[in-house]
């Protein structure tokens, strides 16, 4: 008894204990079952907010509003509209070929599906209220890169090769709408190739098993060398630079697939690029240098002009006569106007522009004064050129008998003298330019007006970089109140912001006035005796530092303050030489157009869009100016 008792006791116990063990692992199974169904049931999509795997046939609502299967309050606008939304939610997990082919597949559904319901309208046979969308595929999340690319498919106006994130994407749009072509972009690779095949150059060289290869990236390298030498544009290119071009990418090529040190290659490539930076800083200096010498020096199509005309002039006894118009020269009561040049082409061009917009010119007279090396060529050109019946008077300044003293200083100065201003406010931004602006003012050669005409009462000064677009008659008629120099005022430019220049001699908010188109009241200035205080004013401040042209800016200014008469704006036009944003309206109303800066209408440098209103005042038939290759 107690044998079989205890024996029932044990069965028992391990019964027990069997069940128990069973238990335990069931609820470890199931443990790890349950949240492995959870993540597959995520994958699948069984959450019907945020369908991954699969759309539903349901009704399924979306964030605007709309419903899949209810055609009958939809339209096919909004069928589609739903389906660009239902994809654009799931770009953030499929690559842009797919969201590509499953929205042209479900438009075309759609579209299949509509004509399907409006036949089956028409033969009185009942429409689904259920739209079916196709099955996507599971794929991973391909990033932001790929939500972008797909969302701008889906607007539908970009490029499928660039990305670009629409609501960061003003200056991307703007960019894309206002494309241009890379200009020159086969000499552009030659060079990124050369630069490359010169880094990995040396560490080829020393990898003694590939003598053929480093002799192919050295032929390759000077033949690209040659020909970047000879051609800076890609229509300068020879014939074949596109097989030398896929040469040398296999050669590269062939070069990247040993094993070099990249360190070597880095330090080559950071010398390539200083010996280019210095070379850029080099060509910089130069181009400034010769940009320099282009606006200060004649160009030589202009020195031959002038030499032609000169020889000419000696082999023409008809220009030594004088001129029948004589009697004009001194006579008070016409219009007289004065210029001061040494080139042929700008005076001309004055006068000629001068002549054309006159009421009448009969009644007017040029002098033109020059130096005795331009004297020749001006006396032939205005002999043989003829301006209706305006008369033409040219004066050599060196053979005046003047009581002017230091003839030096006059010859260097008898030009008018432009001075470049530049301004920089110190609360203003880095990235702001500086504000730049031309002066130009009367010469020494200026204050001698009352002596080289003695019996004039009134002369109108003009530039020889103006154009003139009016008549100009009117400024006689002007009453100027006593005061001497009638011009137009820069009020852009304050003489409290010259104190460097000037002094405290100065009112500081009074405005610069200009030279180019200015009527002088001769008598005015005898009583006044101004050529006097203009010498004194030069006496005092030579005494200390600065240029012949600083004195002559801070000496005329002085002379005529309190004595400018301020001329209309519309009188006269500034700028043309150095500013590109003049607007076209101001140039058409203006009655002079003044060319100051450096980029002069007779220069290559000047400003295109403004040398026409120039040009079109120049006789180009004459010969010779075909004979000098005159071309501005």
């Amino acid at each position: 008894m107690k044998g079989g008792a205890g024996a029932g006791i044990s069965v028992t116990g391990k019964r027990r204990w069997r069940g128990l063990v069973i238990g335990v692992l069931f609820l470890v199974i199931l443990s790890m079952l349950v949240p492995l169904a959870f993540l597959l049931g995520l994958h699948n999509g069984f959450h019907s907010s945020n369908p991954i795997g699969y759309v539903p046939v349901h009704q399924t609502s979306v964030s605007n509003g709309l419903k899949i299967g209810d055609t009958s309050n939809h339209s096919e606008n909004n069928r589609s509209i739903h389906i660009n939304e239902v994809v654009a939610n799931l770009t953030s997990k499929f690559p842009k070929s797919v969201v590509r082919n499953l929205t042209n597949r479900a438009n075309n559904e759609t579209t299949g599906r509509n004509a399907t319901h409006d036949s089956q309208h028409k033969k009185g046979i009942p429409v689904s209220p259920h739209a079916v969308l196709p099955r996507l595929p599971n794929m991973s999340n391909t990033g932001i890169a790929g939500r972008v690319e797909i969302t701008e498919y889906i607007k539908g106006g970009t490029d499928e090769n660039e990305n670009c994130e629409l609501k960061f994407g003003s200056y991307c749009l703007w960019r894309k709408e206002h494309r241009e072509e890379m200009k020159d972009s086969m000499v552009k690779k030659l060079k990124d190739q050369l630069f490359v095949a010169r880094a990995y150059y040396p560490s080829i060289a020393k990898l003694p098993s590939q003598n053929k290869l480093t002799r192919d990236l050295r032929q390759n390298i000077q033949e690209l060398e040659r020909v970047l030498s000879e051609s800076a544009t890609d229509a300068d290119l020879p014939p074949g630079i596109a097989k030398k071009l896929q040469k040398m990418e296999a050669t590269i090529a062939r070069a990247k697939s040993f094993t070099v040190d990249c360190n070597n290659v880095d330090k080559k490539l950071r010398q390539i690029f200083d010996m280019t930076e210095d070379e850029a800083n080099f060509h910089m200096k130069q181009s400034s240098f010769l940009y320099q010498l282009a606006v200060q020096t004649m160009p030589k199509s202009l020195h031959c002009l002038s030499m032609k005309l000169t020889v000419e002039c000696f082999k023409s006894p008809a220009v030594n006569m004088e001129y029948s118009e004589a009697d004009k020269y001194s006579d008070p009561l016409l219009h007289h106007y004065v210029i001061f040049s040494n080139n042929v082409l700008a005076s001309s061009v004055v006068i000629n522009s001068t002549v054309i917009h006159a009421r009448e010119s009969k009644n007017q007279v040029f002098h033109v004064l020059t130096d005795g090396q331009n004297y020749f060529a001006m006396k032939l050109w205005f002999f043989r050129n003829t301006f209706k019946e305006a008369a033409v008077r040219v004066l050599n300044i060196e053979q005046l008998n003047l009581k002017y003293h230091e003839k030096a200083t006059l010859l260097n100065l008898y030009l008018p003298v432009e001075f470049r201003v530049a301004f920089h406010s110190a609360d203003s931004k880095p990235t702001t330019h500086d504000r730049t602006q031309y002066i130009s003012i009367f010469s020494h050669a200026h204050y001698l007006l009352p002596e080289i005409f003695p019996s004039l009462k009134k002369v109108v000064v003009l530039d020889d970089d103006v154009v003139v677009q009016k008549d100009l008659s009117a400024l006689w008629n002007f009453n100027m109140g006593g005061k001497v120099n009638g011009a137009v005022q820069l009020c852009s430019v304050r003489l409290g912001q010259l104190k460097n220049y000037l002094g405290d001699s100065f009112e500081k908010d009074s405005c610069a006035w200009m030279s180019g188109l200015n009527i002088v009241d001769l008598v005015r200035w005898r009583e006044l005796d101004l050529t006097e205080t203009y010498r004194k004013l030069v006496r005092e401040v030579s005494l200390g530092e600065g240029s012949a042209e600083a004195i002559a800016l801070h000496a005329s200014l002085l002379t005529f303050q309190d004595l400018i008469y301020a001329l209309d704006g519309i009188w006269a036009l500034s700028g043309l030489g150095h500013d590109y944003g003049i607007d076209i309206q101001a140039i058409k109303k203006a009655a002079v157009l003044h060319y100051n800066g450096n980029m002069k209408p007779w220069l290559e440098l000047g400003i295109p869009r403004y040398r026409l209103y120039w040009k079109k005042f120049l006789n180009q038939e004459d010969r010779f100016l075909s004979e000098c290759n005159v071309n501005p």
